[in-house]
């Protein structure tokens, strides 16, 4: 792993229940100092394709994502891109900036990116992942889920920051 300290994979293995796979470094941090979302390189450690970029971690962020989805607002988000035009061109500059950045750390030869783009709303965690690693105003759903969660980091860190343990 290229780029991230031994006690950020302690906390992210602890925010994942498993060791990450093909983390490049640590993309957003919560207020509370613990790695959000991390970059995955392009490719996993045995050369399978991995198109997502940016992976959230942070298990209290997931766990409010995940109640999103269930609630039905990747349909409802994806019917509102259909009928708005501007909403759509800009998820499409969120799709492209999405590739150029994964591609310029090493091209897959594909135009998929992630979480549906540039036609559906696939999955909140990765929209979610992509605005905070990006910042605002670069993917739209991702900030729109983000600002409908809130203060996610308010109750304190998801996870213990330390050794993980074996």
């Amino acid at each position: 792993m290229t780029g991230i300290a031994p006690s950020d994979v302690a906390a992210v293995t602890a925010q994942l229940g498993r060791p990450p796979r093909a983390v490049r470094e640590v993309a957003h941090r919560c207020p509370c100092g613990l790695p959000s979302v991390v970059q995955t390189a392009p490719r996993l450690e045995d050369g399978t394709p991995f198109p997502t970029l940016y992976y959230l971690t942070c298990s209290r962020l997931c766990s409010r994502m995940s109640t999103l989805e269930a609630e039905g607002r990747m349909r409802e988000m994806t019917e509102r891109l259909a009928a708005d035009p501007g909403l759509a061109a800009a998820y499409e500059r969120a799709h492209e900036a999405y590739l150029a950045e994964r591609d310029a750390i090493e091209p897959l030869g594909t135009r998929v990116s992630a979480g549906g783009m540039p036609d559906r709303v696939k999955c909140l965690h990765v929209h979610a992942a992509h605005a905070l690693a990006a910042g605002p105003g670069v993917n739209p759903f991702g900030d729109e889920a983000l600002a409908e969660v809130g203060e996610w980091w308010r109750a304190g860190p998801c996870a213990v920051s330390g050794p993980a343990e074996g």
